[in-house]
């Protein structure tokens, strides 16, 4: 990904960010330095904190990526898969019914969520849920689109 601008962030830019992150995810990112940067071929925007690329906008809304979901496990919009969707999360796929072991009652739909794999906690994808966390878990249909996994071209940019 070709970076087209990077700038660091205001003050009041990075105190709206820990807020919002905080509201979403329960979490308090911390760092000496916030940058956000565009690129030239994609519509991904990122916020580096001290060099890393923990947060990411999805249709404008702030949130974290994959990395960033691993270093401050949010507890806040979480949904968990079991062993048999870590392969099909880990690709891309969207999340059905039938491979979720539980998300927590605070998802509304078009939530962007936290999607982790149930025996070690590690976050493997982003995703917009499509119906309450109450009604996540069941026999069949999606309920989680895919927007960001682990090993594409967002978790592999380095700042």
């Amino acid at each position: 990904m070709q970076v087209k601008s990077r700038h660091h962030l205001r003050s009041d830019a990075v105190s709206a960010l820990e807020d919002t992150l905080e509201a979403q995810l329960g979490v308090s990112p911390e760092g000496d330095a916030y940058e956000r940067v565009e690129f030239e071929d994609t519509d991904w925007e990122v916020v580096l904190i001290d060099g890393e690329p923990q947060v990411a906008y999805f249709d404008e809304e702030p949130f974290l990526t994959v990395r960033g979901a691993n270093a401050y496990d949010p507890d806040k919009r979480l949904v968990t898969v079991d062993a048999g969707a870590v392969s099909f999360v880990s690709d891309g796929a969207d999340v059905m019914r039938p491979g979720i072991t539980e998300a927590t009652d605070d998802i509304s739909p078009d939530d962007l969520v936290v999607i982790a794999e149930e025996s070690h906690g590690k976050v493997l994808a982003v995703g917009r849920a499509r119906v309450d966390g109450t009604e996540m878990a069941g026999d069949e249909g999606k309920v989680v689109d895919s927007l960001h996994h682990v090993g594409d071209d967002l978790y592999e940019f380095t700042g």
